[in-house]
């Protein structure tokens, strides 16, 4: 199985891609405000690398519950100088985290290999035609509704079946876009729409959704569902996200994204060294 990423390619089996987080935005849940500054952002952006990171995920709109949108001027004016700092320092690719097509085309320009896109639920073409023309990387992410109302009262008849259907959708609208299958990460979406139970439902069938040969991409860093599942606070949840890593490793995912890089790289490394001798 092969990810191909603007300039980027990498082939499966191979250790686990780890995606650090660079959140240039005042309002995250997890570190709003830390990395607003720009030179702040690319000084994380470097550590991150630093410490292990494969890929680096800039963003400047918040997507936690009922955040609010900002416009196009004011997330290009955070994230464009961060990912052209980047580019000229890394030898990583660069994720753009937005729902935009126009700062998703101006990212890629600005450096840019992925659109790490939570709007894959979008009904328009005109993000996938942006991917398909810069042959970027796609990740493709499940959510129900938007942001703002995602987390009112989310409802699944079958919430692993429905997120599969999904997928399959999503995969036969990017082809016809002109986004090649190589280009494109599936993301179930953790903490999108789902409550508790539906997120532990999907972390539990996730390898179901290796029948799609894509790269699955885990995203359970600081979550809320784990701060509710166990009454952890933010600073508290590291350990329990780095069990669901470890666990999604073992059952299929090729990339973790992540805010703690280093203790991430280490726990799936160990995984890793485990899961082949189980296999020998």
């Amino acid at each position: 199985m092969i990810f191909r990423a603007a300039a980027f390619e990498f082939t499966f089996p191979r250790p686990t891609l780890v995606m650090g987080i660079v959140n240039v935005t005042p309002d995250s849940f997890s570190d709003g405000g830390r990395y607003f500054d720009s030179v702040a952002a690319v000084q994380h952006g470097l550590e991150l690398v630093s410490e292990g990171a494969d890929i680096i995920d800039v963003g400047g709109e918040s997507t936690r519950p009922n955040a609010k949108p900002v416009t196009e001027e004011e997330e290009l004016r955070r994230v464009l100088p961060v990912i052209e700092q980047l580019a000229r320092q890394v030898k990583v690719p660069i994720s753009v985290d937005t729902q935009k097509p126009t700062v998703a085309r101006a990212a890629l320009e600005a450096g840019a290999s992925i659109v790490n896109d939570i709007a894959a639920n979008r009904n328009d073409t005109e993000m996938w035609q942006v991917v398909a023309q810069a042959r970027a990387g796609y990740v493709a992410m499940h959510m129900q509704g938007r942001p703002e109302t995602m987390q009112i009262s989310p409802v699944y008849q079958d919430v692993v079946r429905e997120v599969g259907e999904f997928f399959s959708d999503r995969l036969r609208r990017l082809e016809q876009a002109g986004v090649r299958a190589e280009q494109v990460v599936l993301d179930v979406g953790f903490g999108f729409g789902k409550t508790l139970d539906h997120n532990l439902e999907l972390l539990a069938a996730l390898n179901r959704f290796t029948r799609f040969e894509r790269p699955l991409l885990l995203g359970v860093s600081r979550k809320s569902f784990i701060g509710k599942l166990l009454g952890l606070e933010m600073e508290e949840r590291l350990p329990a996200a780095l069990a669901c890593s470890c666990w999604s490793v073992h059952a299929g995912a090729q990339l973790v994204r992540t805010h703690d890089v280093a203790a991430t790289v280490t726990a799936l490394r160990v995984t890793e060294i485990i899961l082949a001798r189980s296999k020998a």
